[in-house]
């Protein structure tokens, strides 16, 4: 029966000798970022954890230590955000340090959709391709879990479902009830909020000390958000959240099979 490898919790002899079980490591990249007033900042890095200690169950692969910090671009209290460089660059050497174990399918399994972040991360993986041609023979994917559930694609596209709101905390009811705090769930006011329905990214404002094309402008979080919910909380269930997390798992195992048949 297969059995999640958890790198961090496995002694030097477990690992040298599940290295010749498995060529596969899944790696949860999360975010340290606020997810409104009834979810914790850890939301992100239980996305990325969850999905892939499940699917590593299934599979028998490794599941390297949960990346927590990364750049979510927010401003509200409990947001961590990591230069972007910083964050490729260190993509590109969680990636160099597992191939140098000997692993050949690396599958980075991302817990925060933010479009900076995620063309970060695809940079520092496609940097590790490029860069070290010794280790031209292994196999390297950036998996963002939504994106193969069809149910989250059409909570997404049809109700304007983004962050901290019905999929999120139905993930959140599903594998970790105690940290929704239901009772606080609150969204900002409805002209705030439809604006970042309208747009998820009309939390930024730009401004420019001189109008002129070639000077760079300074990007801020609009100072009238509050709460940080992007879609619609009090929706969610623990039910959606398994329909959700059953579609997510069956995703990412089909990706790992196909990686490992390709070896």
């Amino acid at each position: 029966m297969a059995k999640a490898k958890i790198w961090q919790k496995m002694t030097v002899k477990q690992i040298r000798k599940a290295l010749k079980d498995t060529p596969t490591v899944l790696i949860p990249v999360g975010c340290t970022e606020q997810h409104g007033y009834h979810l914790t900042t850890d939301t992100d890095n239980h996305n990325a954890w969850q999905v892939s200690v499940r699917a590593a169950d299934q599979t028998g692969c490794f599941v390297a230590p949960l990346l927590p910090y990364n750049f979510s671009g927010g401003e509200l209290p409990g947001t961590l955000n990591i230069n972007l460089n910083v964050l490729s660059m260190m993509i590109s050497e969680i990636l160099r340090s597992l191939a140098f174990h000997g692993l050949e399918n690396l599958i980075l399994v991302l817990g925060h959709g933010g479009t900076e972040s995620v063309a970060a991360i695809r940079l520092g993986a496609g940097h590790f391709v490029r860069d070290f041609p010794g280790y031209a023979d292994r196999r390297v994917a950036v998996h963002c879990f939504f994106e193969t559930s069809p149910t989250f694609r059409r909570s997404y596209e049809q109700e304007q479902d983004y962050h901290a709101g019905n999929f999120e905390t139905s993930l959140m009811l599903y594998w970790a009830a105690d940290e929704v705090l239901a009772d606080e769930m609150t969204t900002d006011r409805e002209d705030v909020l439809q604006m970042m329905l309208d747009n998820p990214d009309a939390y930024q404002v730009f401004s420019r000390p001189l109008e002129h094309p070639s000077v760079t402008a300074r990007v801020a979080q609009h100072p009238e958000i509050e709460v940080g919910v992007m879609g619609d909380p009090f929706k969610a269930t623990a039910e959606f959240g398994k329909q959700l997390c059953d579609e997510a798992v069956a995703g990412l195992v089909e990706l790992i099979d196909a990686m490992q048949a390709a070896g």
